[in-house]
């Protein structure tokens, strides 16, 4: 299986360079088109209320508005000229796009129409807009397609190599799985484990992931399968991210919001811990 069309999400954040420098060997990997996107919403100061001294009724002055709108404009441009030549030293074939619609619909409908989405995880110590800050999860519930997520600290010169998937016998994990398999290197290693919050039953001694293991060993990976119950306040995030540190996991697949976003947001969840603490590349699908 081959990626054949890539996206990746700039903002012009100093992640930006680890966030190309992934996709730039997947695209190299599959001789893969890669378009840059750059929204507009992205590129405006995060803090709007310290950008305007105080007083919002300057954004009612079309000089003000005017002025933030060209300086965004002109960041824009820097990055394209850096997208632009990075492709043209790498020898990737790409576009770039400057979107400046509405974010969230923007960004859905623009990233429906690719194979994978690479972005970055929010970074607490360097805000996004405001509108932005729910930006990823906004992606993974309305777009369709998988997310390849970067950390905000970190360089990940491997990636697919040595696997971790997290399995639940879920929609959302078969989904992610599948959609991993492009990003997985030929012979990966693979390691399928599911995370349990209470030891198994007797009559419940066989591994709940021996199904998809098997059915990945017969993509010609190296498959492994293994169980782990959590104990002493430990959140199954953790004990996944514990898990992958241990094995050296080069990346971490999962499926996005089994439950229900609103209920992830109020009582805690696997995903929202992910997106907060990743430590390694999480390729994400919902």
């Amino acid at each position: 299986m081959s990626l054949r069309d890539m996206m990746v999400l700039l903002d012009g954040s100093a992640r930006d360079e680890a966030k190309l420098a992934v996709a730039i060997r997947l695209a190299r990997r599959h001789d893969a088109h890669l378009t840059g996107l750059c929204p507009l919403e992205l590129l405006l100061p995060a803090d709007m209320a310290f950008a305007l001294g105080g007083y919002p009724d300057l954004w009612a002055l079309p000089e003000f508005a005017k002025q933030i709108d060209s300086q965004s404009r002109a960041k824009a441009a820097i990055i394209e000229g850096g997208f632009r030549e990075l492709l043209r030293r790498e020898g990737v074939n790409g576009d770039w796009l400057f979107e400046t619609g509405p974010l969230v619909p923007a960004v859905t409908q623009r990233v429906q129409a690719t194979d994978l989405v690479i972005v970055g995880q929010a970074d607490p110590d360097n805000p996004l807009p405001a509108a932005a800050r729910t930006l990823v999860e906004d992606i993974l519930m309305t777009a369709g397609r998988p997310l390849l997520l970067i950390p905000y600290a970190g360089l990940f010169n491997e990636i697919g190599a040595n696997a971790l998937i997290g399995w639940t016998p879920t929609r959302e994990s078969a989904r992610a799985i599948h959609d991993a398999l492009p990003v997985l290197a030929p012979s990966a290693k693979v390691m399928v484990l599911t995370v349990e919050t209470s030891r198994p039953s007797r009559d419940e001694d066989g591994l709940p992931t021996a199904d998809i293991a098997e059915h990945l060993a017969r993509h010609h990976l190296q498959v492994s399968a293994a169980r782990t119950v959590v104990s002493d306040g430990l959140s199954p995030a953790d004990a996944l991210l514990d898990y992958a540190s241990d094995i050296s996991a080069d990346l971490l697949v999962v499926g996005g919001y089994g439950h229900s976003r609103t209920r992830e947001m109020i009582m805690g969840g696997v995903t929202r811990d992910l997106l907060r603490h990743m430590t390694l590349p999480v390729l994400m699908s919902h």
